[in-house]
């Protein structure tokens, strides 16, 4: 399992101190969501592009040129784990995801061969879309993967359905939740996702993006007061009960002795 999962995991579980005179663990007493920078094959100059990133990921359209990306990435910028978020990919293709040495992978449900089961030394991200539906998202858990992408078909804003699914998410996933976020979100709400459950949010970097967006949302970030997640109890759907109820029974039985 790679660095960044294992991270999630630590923000996921959450796990309450132990009594005693034990030391306290410092990466629970400053929790903070993760902050994870996308940027293209392209882009140049990744040192200034991920500058206040905790994660960075490179998108590619074939995994092909991901080896060499991921390669390139990690010796400009060595001190954050690598992911690579393919956008297409063929099953023949789909086989080399293990040779390239990226931290994690992200792949779209819709689009990504089964074949990818295969290769399990690399950390498995599921990315869906919103658009889904509550019912097929709630499934992503129990699937072979490490951790869920949610996806906006907007991308530019979000909106109190977006909280509403990720609310929902939390509560029934046993997965790690990230959400795809605009690089202009705000501390309201990065402070709001975090209340619904996302563990790590993920914005577009690189070239097309200001540079100093970057870095402005990492002091935000910074800022900001993360308590440590509230265990959720997970929902389990509720079953109707098939006899009668104990109040109306001794409702009845008290109608039988006022009759005698």
């Amino acid at each position: 399992m790679g660095k960044f999962i294992d991270k999630l995991n630590q923000l996921y579980r959450a796990e309450v101190q132990p009594l005693g005179f034990r030391t306290r663990q410092p990466t629970l007493s400053k929790t903070k969501i993760q902050l994870v920078a996308s940027v293209t094959q392209e882009d140049g100059n990744l040192p200034e592009c991920v500058a206040g990133a905790d994660v960075g990921l490179i998108r590619v359209s074939r995994v092909s040129g991901g080896a060499a990306a991921v390669q390139k990435a990690s010796r400009a910028v060595p001190d954050i784990p690598w992911g690579v978020w393919l956008k297409a990919s063929r099953p023949k293709a789909v086989r080399q995801v293990a040779e390239m040495g990226a931290d994690f992978l992200v792949f779209p449900a819709a689009t990504t061969p089964l074949a990818l089961l295969e290769g399990k030394e690399t950390s498995r991200i599921l990315e869906v879309e919103l658009s889904l539906g509550e019912g097929w998202l709630r499934v992503a858990s129990e699937l072979p993967v490490d951790a869920v992408l949610v996806t906006s078909c907007r991308g530019d804003f979000l909106a109190w359905q977006d909280l509403l699914v990720f609310q929902r998410l939390s509560d029934v996933l046993t997965r790690p939740l990230l959400a795809a976020t605009p690089l202009a979100v705000t501390g309201s709400e990065l402070q709001a996702l975090w209340e619904a459950g996302v563990s790590a949010i993920v914005v577009e970097a690189g070239a097309s993006q200001p540079q100093s967006g970057l870095k402005g949302l990492r002091r935000l970030i910074d800022g900001l007061d993360f308590p440590l997640p509230r265990r959720r109890e997970k929902t389990r759907p509720l079953l109707p009960s098939l006899g009668v109820k104990a109040g109306a029974e001794t409702y009845e039985s008290e109608d039988e002795d006022e009759e005698e």
